[in-house]
């Protein structure tokens, strides 16, 4: 039996990486359901490519256009997030690919796991915003979920075969960025297209823009710590900036265990998609004789300050954490329309952070509000910035 997969974002970058995971194992796995924020045109191009049972538009005003170019297909159409949200429940659906991208991958992963569907998570901010509640709920359900970020599919797969034994340190690596070297005067004057120039990976504009910042790294330590129980002190980030080790875990004997690869998001999917079993892939290989260096560094929280705030936030814990991806979500959108400066983002993050109620212990109702008031506050603080 081929193994159903419903693609939330699948017009992104790890959306359409899937697919070609899905390509060369047809044997294997099927694209059950497709779903896109606003991209129409490559959604009606994979859908026709791919046919799927059901696809959705999030944005219902591309609605009409979708239904029509599919007409002759024998394919559902439906708009709206309510409609993600309610078709990862489909019966067929084995494994539900979270590739959207920030808050919005929340309710529809919630929907997902009450409906025991395995999780593949590559929507960092389900678990940023709402750990503890996404961990509560995987037991009450008995779901799997299976980490697609790079990093945690490293730290997941060094630690096969080690239950039991007790983890000392996790050691998430960052390629350190666009401006790993720059200076503070530089930074100051960073632009968007050069913010957007990651030297390693292929990504969306958002996640590329978190990982200039070092935002992406942060939200990366607080998925780790509800991933794989570990406390704040427990995880820590070092500069890597080949890329080639993804992550590793130090155990209680002091043996450092790494998971090594090229910068090639499709391993990781497939690793999810196809776990405990690895199949044979024709991405390309490390090559040694090329890859005659490896360094590493620390990160500079003084340059970086996003780093540090996301650290602050785990610490805190209670709704902190969703303070500061809704604030970074503003932040990043105000930089991309150039409306506040490459290290102004870090500064109205951390008054987001001092403005917005804490709460210790939060409801799915308290998230939804927290997040929405610090969004608010967001642009409010960045109104002078413009």
């Amino acid at each position: 039996m081929k193994k159903q997969i419903a693609i939330l974002g699948s017009t992104g970058s790890i959306g359409t990486q899937a697919l070609q995971v899905i390509e060369e194992h047809p044997d294997k796995y099927e694209a059950y359901v497709l779903t896109a924020n606003n991209r129409v045109e490559q959604l009606i191009a994979q859908a026709r490519k791919f046919n799927p049972e059901i696809v959705v538009i999030a944005n219902k005003d591309k609605y009409p256009q979708l239904k029509e170019a599919l007409a002759d297909l024998p394919i559902k159409v439906y708009a709206g997030a309510d409609a993600i949200c309610q078709v990862v429940q489909e019966k067929a659906i084995d494994m539900v690919l979270t590739a959207m991208v920030g808050y919005a991958g929340l309710r529809p992963t919630i929907n997902a796991i009450r409906a025991r569907k395995t999780i593949a998570l590559a929507n960092k901010e389900t678990l940023v915003v709402a750990g503890e509640l996404i961990n509560a709920l995987a037991r009450v359900n008995g779901t799997s979920i299976l980490p697609v970020d790079s990093e945690h599919s490293a730290v997941f797969q060094c630690l096969a075969g080690e239950i039991g034994n007790k983890i000392e340190k996790v050691i998430l690596t960052a390629s350190g960025g666009p401006f790993r070297t720059f200076s503070h005067e530089q930074l100051k004057t960073v632009t968007k297209a050069q913010a957007l120039q990651h030297p390693n990976w292929e990504m969306g504009a958002k996640i590329t823009i978190d990982s200039a910042s070092m935002m992406n790294k942060g939200f990366e330590v607080i998925e780790a710590k509800w991933l794989f129980g570990v406390k704040p002190e427990q995880i820590e980030v070092v500069v890597h900036p080949q890329s080639v080790i993804h992550s590793m875990v130090q155990f209680e004997d002091g043996a450092v265990k790494a998971q090594l690869g090229m910068p090639d998001m499709r391993l990781p999917i497939q690793y999810a998609f196809s776990y405990p079993d690895r199949l044979h892939a024709s991405f390309p290989r490390l090559d040694f004789t090329k890859c005659t260096e490896l360094t590493f560094e620390q990160p500079d929280t003084t340059r970086f300050r996003n780093l540090a705030l996301a650290y602050e936030a785990l610490h805190q814990g209670g709704n902190m954490p969703c303070i500061v991806n809704a604030a970074n979500e503003v932040c990043v959108a105000a930089f991309l329309n150039e409306q506040v400066s490459f290290l102004g983002m870090s500064e109205v993050i951390e008054k987001t952070m001092g403005r917005v109620a804490y709460i210790q212990k939060p409801t799915y109702d308290d998230y939804v509000a927290t997040d929405a008031e610090a969004r608010r506050m967001a642009k409010e603080i960045l109104t002078k910035y413009s």
